[in-house]
């Protein structure tokens, strides 16, 4: 069994409440929600974000005391609000609206702590659409030599294909849906072939060590420099609550198995697990870490931290 990575994990975004249709106020935002499954799984990771000093703010300090994440790189902002997101469903899809100007697009790059070497740097796009937060992931990003695992996360209106593609070719391990590898592969490819020869030709066009594509209820692919490719898929006995967090739950397993060198193959299938796991409950962030536990024991993971 693989001993744990010393050095931590970074995970650089948003974090906002996502606003539910009957009046549910749920912590949010990709990377917060991988951060805190990741804590939740004994990783203990640096969130890299900025909150409003207002009331939702302390909500989500609060929130992560609790949880026994660290704040330390949680900076506070004086001028613009914690970001809020209205959440609609269309046909069992979540559907967001993502409000501008706000706390996580100004995190400040001359207040970040620079001196711990990570061992990966996670982020999404969603937290790159203000050129503050866009520059303080790359003066992270250049001082601290983590590897790169973008999780693309595509909000429209606030991405472009050129400055996505720019990102990418930063990457080790990229991780989109099955929507969003559509929308971006055919930047660079304008011929039609299977989905394993499409990825492969991603792959190879942005020099990634490995690339995912989530299918929602179909599951997951993935495929590595290697040329080893896995296919995943989730039970047909799940009692779906809601699918909101479920592509965060399955990030974070697998950055999971890259910090404790998982294979590809059991990285995969427990990410699939998880994410399954997760969409029997309310919202991208368990409450209770009796939710965890069963996960905690199979994949021997009290083991790992010693």
């Amino acid at each position: 069994m693989s001993k744990t990575n010393k050095n931590p994990i970074a995970v650089f975004g948003e974090v906002l409440i996502d606003q539910f249709p009957g009046g549910q106020r749920i912590l949010g935002g990709a990377p917060f929600n991988v951060a805190w499954h990741l804590q939740a799984l004994g990783q203990n990771p640096c969130f890299i974000s900025r909150i409003g000093s207002d009331e939702t703010g302390q909500l989500i300090q609060n929130a992560m005391n609790t949880w026994g994440m660290s704040t330390a790189a949680l900076q506070i902002d004086p001028i613009h609000p914690t970001g809020t997101v209205a959440v609609s469903f269309e046909q069992g899809e979540p559907r967001y609206e993502v409000l501008t100007e706000q706390a996580y697009d100004f995190v400040n790059p001359e207040t970040l702590n620079l001196t711990t070497a990570y061992s990966i740097i996670y982020h999404g796009t969603l937290a790159l659409r203000h050129p503050v937060s866009e520059q303080a992931l790359k003066t992270l990003s250049a001082q601290t030599k983590g590897k790169i695992f973008i999780d693309v996360n595509l909000r429209d209106p606030w991405w472009q294909k050129e400055a996505v593609n720019e990102w990418l070719s930063t990457a080790y391990w990229v991780k989109l849906n099955h929507e969003e590898f559509t929308a971006l592969s055919s930047v660079q490819s304008g011929f039609q072939n299977s989905l394993r020869e499409t990825m492969q030709h991603f792959l190879i066009h942005y020099e990634l060590e490995a690339l995912v594509v989530t299918c929602g209820h179909l599951g997951a692919k993935a495929l590595s420099q290697d040329g080893e490719f896995v296919e995943v898929f989730p039970s047909d006995q799940l009692s779906v609550v809601d699918t909101v967090g479920a592509g965060d739950a399955f990030s974070a397993v697998l950055l999971l198995g890259l910090q404790l060198g998982w294979s590809l193959s059991t990285t995969m299938a427990r990410a699939q697990a998880f994410a399954s796991a997760s969409v029997t409950q309310l919202g991208a962030t368990v409450q209770t870490l009796d939710f965890y536990q069963p996960f905690i024991n199979e994949w021997h993971l009290s083991e790992t931290q010693l």
